[in-house]
């Protein structure tokens, strides 16, 4: 038989679905944001974590006591505070008292509580023993003084603080991390010392920036003490706003010609670091690390040993390659977003984070005051009581004896109150000795003096703000310890660019007639003696190293690079440029230079126009190449030729007319690109109708002797013969001696 239940049309509500969705969706994000993933602005707590703390208290598990079963603290939390699963309560539970991973450690835990190199290596719970720590008193010592409000716990048969009464900034010191419902937390611990310094300057003087605050608190102060990198104004500015990163870089030091790291960054695990560095080398990527030992043991934590190849190697930069490819350097976002006094998450910048702290602190010290003064009103009418009675005793007994009702007649004959008359009616025999009256009127006098001295702190702003200070101190003295993490400025870290990483080997680059390339290893090789496919031969060469870039110069004027070391090797015939570049239709390739990105070179027409270029300004990274020389009308592009010194070389040119000029390299301007200056006086005119015009250019040094060949026939000149030909930059030149003015090209000799 089947059975319903008649449900009444005026108790059913409609509601739209996407009504019902958006509040149902606002409800949980709210309860992730304010009772899971948040840290409170009062305590820095999240809640699995305060009641971890009060529940570790209310089992006497206190510093000076003994370590019990972290499972028996664990039941209680998921039993009385907090019913969520067991594992995940111990991680939180262990993640306090990781002292990697908590600047100041709220327990202190005995057994396997994991490594940095694993956190989670942590064994099981039945296994480990733990209690609380001393710097946890911060937070319980004022629990029980009437200083925060109390709540039913998930079931309503036991009551749980909401907050705890912490007397520093706990959300600063520990710092924390969260992820809820559109919007997260990352909150870097800070020192102690610095914090309690700006808290109490701040009291001092409530209208202080964030800029004033700095001068104490000087950054992050992170518990495995990596140095911080970052500049003090990019960690202002992170104050300011809130929100922000923040680098971590590890420490080293020089030992023997060894690298030796003795800190890493804030959660940075020392053996994915090695791995890193290992599938580097494996990879040859660093091939100036021949060996790498882990050295760390209990009295060295941290000690990681690279040994580098040679003494000769650039140890600041193998550490700035492995600071930008591994998590020898760490970034960490910074998000000061907490749950505020007013109950709702908020991102604040640290002097309202501060202000808002204080403003907790003080209502904290207020209430913990006024449930002292009424303690002690309270007790002192007890007092009163006790002292009337006293003062009366025979008449109190034969009342307390004879009468029926004893506590009216009290209340009746000495006019008491209900709670006087109750403590004297529950007074011992013992306890009515004459040596009683002194001892009530001693703990009057000094209940009233400290009495006195609460009202006056309850009334006095500035005696409770100089009371808050006191403790303020007090407490920076008892658990302050010095900065972990040192701050300098230091530059990007940059990665080994794979020319780097190459064996530096000389090298001479090969361009063959028809635009083939190829590079020979050494520079004793004769060019012009390879083999070379049939109707083809030597055209140029070029003497440089094999992580140089090579320039190649076309018949347009464009420049083109590409790495020496990616060209072929000369054990072949190579290959064509036009296949690794994209030259214009019909260009072919005229000059070729290979060096150092400074060194400078000589470009030139035919036309008798040149300038003097660095290499790093011909290089371009696109196949197409780049403009570089400027060709005038009907002129050819001559090969570029190396600068050894500006200032002090000679440029020497000869003409298809047998003229030779030679002036001072400097006469010619230094540019990136363009058409240059004139060289040598030739019409234009007779440049187009290929009349008159360059056939070769060098540079001669003040010692160098020059070769003028003229066909099969060459003549040397030494600087005593072509200082004939010394002229201004820009004029006709010199004729050369009869045999020599059908020359060729002109050829220096290094001496």
């Amino acid at each position: 038989m089947n059975s319903h239940i008649e449900i009444p049309t005026d108790e059913i509500e409609s509601v739209p679905l996407h009504a019902y969705t958006r509040q149902a969706y606002l409800n949980y994000s709210m309860y992730v944001i304010n009772d899971r993933a948040l840290p409170s602005l009062g305590d820095g707590l999240k809640p699995v974590q305060r009641r971890i703390v009060y529940a570790m208290s209310e089992l006497g598990l206190k510093a000076a006591s003994k370590y019990k079963k972290s499972a028996r603290t664990i039941g209680d939390v998921i039993g009385k505070f907090h019913p969520h699963g067991d594992g995940a309560c111990y991680e939180a539970m262990v993640h306090i008292a990781q002292p990697f991973n908590y600047r100041y450690p709220l327990v202190d835990g005995q057994g396997n509580w994991g490594s940095q190199d694993d956190p989670k290596s942590f064994a099981a719970m039945r296994y480990t023993e733990s209690k609380l720590r001393n710097y946890a008193d911060l937070l319980l010592s004022e629990l029980g003084q009437g200083t925060v409000d109390w709540r039913p716990n998930f079931d309503g048969s036991l009551r749980e603080p909401e907050i705890l009464p912490a007397r520093l900034p706990n959300v600063l010191l520990n710092g924390g991390s969260g992820i809820a419902v559109g919007m997260a937390t990352d909150i870097p611990p800070h020192n102690l010392r610095e914090v309690a310094d700006a808290c109490i300057h701040l009291l001092d003087h409530p209208d202080a920036d964030v800029k004033r605050l700095c001068e104490f608190i000087q950054g992050p102060d992170f518990p495995t003490g990596a140095e911080l990198v970052n500049s003090r104004q990019e960690i202002q500015e992170i104050y300011r706003s809130g929100r922000g990163a923040l680098k971590t870089r590890a420490c080293y030091r020089f030992e023997s010609g060894e690298i030796v790291i003795t800190a890493l960054p804030f959660q940075v695990s020392g053996a994915r670091v090695l791995e890193q560095i290992a599938a580097q080398m494996q990879k040859k990527k660093l091939p100036m690390v021949v060996d790498l030992r882990d050295e760390s043991d209990h009295e060295n934590p941290t000690r990681i040993v690279v040994v580098l190849k040679s003494n000769r190697v650039d140890k600041e930069g193998v550490m700035s390659h492995l600071f930008a490819t591994t998590d020898l350097e760490k970034q960490h976002r910074v998000n000061f977003n907490v749950i505020g006094n007013n109950l709702r998450p908020q991102v604040k910048d640290l002097a309202t984070l501060l202000r808002e702290w204080l403003e907790f602190r003080k209502l904290t010290v207020r209430r913990r005051l006024k449930f002292r003064l009424e303690r002690i009103l309270s007790r002192l009418h007890i007092l009163d009581g006790l002292l009337i009675a006293y003062l009366n005793i025979d008449e109190v007994i034969a009342i307390v004896r004879e009468e029926d009702e004893p506590k009216q007649e009290l209340m009746a004959r000495f006019r008491l109150s209900e709670k006087q008359a109750e403590a004297i009616l529950d007074l011992r025999l013992k306890q009515l000795a004459k040596l009683e009256e002194m001892r009530i009127r001693t703990e009057q006098e000094e209940l009233g003096e400290e009495r006195d001295k609460i009202e006056k702190l309850l009334d006095s702003k500035a005696r409770l703000t100089a009371f808050i200070k006191k403790e303020i101190r007090e407490d920076k003295e008892k658990y302050g310890d010095e900065r972990r993490t040192p701050i300098t400025e230091r530059r990007e870290a940059r990665a080994f660019s794979e020319v780097e990483l190459l064996t530096t080997e000389p090298v001479t680059i090969v361009l063959s007639e028809r635009g083939w390339v190829r590079a020979a290893r050494g520079h004793d090789i004769d060019p012009a003696g390879l083999q070379y496919k049939s109707g083809d031969g030597y055209k140029l060469s070029a003497k440089g190293k094999s992580n140089q870039p090579a320039i190649f110069l076309d018949s347009t004027g464009r420049a083109y690079t590409l790495p020496a070391h990616t060209l072929p090797s000369a054990r072949g015939q190579g290959e064509p440029l036009s296949g690794k570049l994209n030259p214009p239709s019909g260009a072919t390739f005229e000059g070729m230079a290979i060096g150092d990105p400074k060194r400078e070179v000589l470009l030139a027409s035919d036309a008798g126009y040149g300038f003097v270029s660095r290499i790093e300004d011909l290089m371009s990274k696109n196949r197409a190449g780049k403009a570089a020389l400027k060709l005038p009308e009907g002129a050819r592009v001559l090969p570029s030729a190396a600068v050894d010194d500006y200032n002090d070389q000679f440029i020497a040119v000869a003409t298809n007319e047998g003229r030779m000029l030679v002036f001072a390299l400097s006469d010619l301007p230094r540019m990136a690109r363009g058409k240059g200056n004139r060289i040598i006086g030739i019409p234009p005119a007779r440049v187009r109708e290929r009349i008159e015009y360059v056939v070769s250019v060098a540079v001669l040094s003040p010692n160098d002797i020059l070769l003028v060949h003229a066909g099969a026939r060459y003549r040397k000149m030494k600087p005593a013969d072509f200082a004939a030909y010394v002229n201004d930059r820009g004029r006709r030149g010199f004729k050369l001696p009869r045999g020599f003015q059908n020359v060729d090209r002109l050829e220096r000799i290094v001496r």
